[in-house]
C-alpha cells in the first residue's frame, strides 16, 4: 500500500535558493525521493510481488497458515488474521484487515469458522481466495440444544461442521490442492509449490495412519470433548464425540445440557473430560466433578500461543498420546 509521506507543508515566505552550487545535491535528492516512491508503489502493488518478491498469502486463522507455510515455502509471505493465542471464531476485522484480503495474492481460509472472514473474501477475493472447506466432503452441524444453537457460532448460519483440519486425510487432500492454487497464482515458482504440496500432503497421510493405527482397538469409544470440534477426527477414526458446548467454543450450556453430560459420560463409562488450550477448562473441570473423572487437554489446533515451538504436526501428535490412555486403547 502506498504510504503517504509525512512532509511539512512549504511555506510561501520560505527563501529560495537559487545558487547553482545547490543545483546537484537538488537533483539527487530529486531522484532518490523519486527511487524512494516507486519502491513504496512496488511493496502495494499486486499480491504476486509481495515482500522480497514473494507472493503475498494471508490466512484466516492458524491451521490455514501452517498449510500455507507448509506448502509456500519461501516462495510466500504469510499473514495471518488470528493473532497467536486468540480464539478464533469471533474474530472481527478492521478495515486494514479486509484490504489485505483485497490485495493479496491468495486469501487461504476455511468458511464456517470465522463469519466476518467470510463476508470479507465474498466481497473483495472471490477469484483469489481458496475455502479449504469447499475442497472436502463435509459434515452436518452437530446437534446442539436450542439455547446453544441460537446463540453458537456465527449465529446459526454455518450448514456444516466447518473443523476439516482436524481429519489429517482431508488436510491432505487441501494441501494438495493448495499447491496448485498456489501455482497458478505464482507461476515462476509453480514446480517446487507442487513438490512442497505432495511432501505435505504425505506427511499428513503418515499422520493419517498413525491415528487409524493407534485407535483401532480401544476399549472406550465416546470423547467428551470441551467444544464440537472433533466431529470429523471422530467420524475419521470409529469415535463418538460428545460435546459440552456447540462448534462455537465460547457458547454457555444450559443446566439441563450439563446434566445430560453427566448421564452421558457415566453410561459410556467415560474415565476423561478434554478441555482445550484456547478457552476456559472451568466448565469442563466442574463435568468431570460432577461425574468422578479426570480431566485432561485435547487440542483442536485452533491456535498455538507465541513463541510456542508446536506446530500442526506436533499438537497432532500430542491429542493422539492424549487419547489413547483416555479410551484404554492397545
Amino acid at each position: 500500500m502506498l504510504t503517504p509521506w509525512n512532509t511539512a507543508p512549504r511555506s510561501d515566505t520560505a527563501p529560495t535558493d537559487t545558487h547553482p552550487a545547490h543545483t546537484p545535491r537538488r537533483a539527487a535528492v530529486a531522484v532518490a525521493g523519486l527511487t524512494a516512491l516507486a519502491g513504496l508503489a512496488g511493496c502495494g502493488g499486486a499480491g504476486a510481488d509481495g515482500p522480497s518478491g514473494r507472493l503475498d498469502v494471508v490466512a484466516s486463522f492458524y491451521p490455514a497458515a501452517w498449510l500455507a507455510k507448509e506448502v509456500g515455502g519461501p516462495d510466500v509471505a504469510v499473514q495471518t488474521l488470528t493473532r497467536p493465542g486468540a480464539e478464533p471464531h469471533d474474530l472481527e476485522l478492521t478495515a486494514k484487515q479486509v484490504a489485505r484480503i483485497e490485495k493479496a495474492g491468495l486469501a487461504v481460509y476455511v468458511k464456517g469458522v470465522q463469519p466476518a472472514v467470510d463476508d470479507a473474501v465474498a466481497k473483495h477475493a472471490k477469484d483469489t481466495s481458496l475455502d479449504a472447506a469447499s475442497l472436502v466432503r463435509t459434515l452436518p452441524p452437530p446437534a446442539e440444544d436450542e439455547e446453544e444453537h441460537e446463540h453458537g457460532h456465527g449465529g446459526g448460519k454455518a450448514h456444516f461442521d466447518p473443523h476439516i483440519w482436524l481429519d489429517p486425510s482431508r488436510m491432505a487432500t487441501v494441501a494438495t490442492a493448495l499447491g496448485g492454487k498456489l501455482a497458478a497464482a505464482d507461476p515462476e515458482h509453480a514446480a517446487a509449490y507442487k513438490e512442497r504440496a505432495n511432501t505435505v500432503a504425505a506427511k499428513l497421510t503418515g499422520l493419517d495412519r498413525r491415528y487409524r493405527d493407534g485407535l483401532r482397538t480401544c476399549g472406550r469409544r465416546s470423547i467428551v470433548t470441551a467444544h464440537a470440534a472433533f466431529g470429523y477426527l471422530a467420524e475419521r477414526y470409529g469415535l463418538r464425540q460428545v460435546s459440552i458446548a456447540g462448534v462455537d467454543p465460547t457458547s454457555e450450556p444450559s443446566p439441563r445440557r450439563l446434566a445430560e453430560l453427566t448421564g452421558q459420560i457415566r453410561a459410556a463409562g467415560a474415565t476423561t473430560v478434554f478441555t482445550e488450550t484456547l478457552v476456559s477448562p472451568k466448565v469442563g473441570e466442574a463435568l468431570a466433578r460432577e461425574a468422578g473423572v479426570r480431566t485432561a487437554v485435547l487440542d483442536p489446533v485452533e491456535g498455538v500461543e507465541s513463541g510456542s515451538s508446536d506446530d500442526y504436526m506436533t499438537i497432532m501428535e500430542k491429542n493422539l498420546a492424549v487419547l489413547r490412555p483416555a479410551l484404554g486403547c492397545s
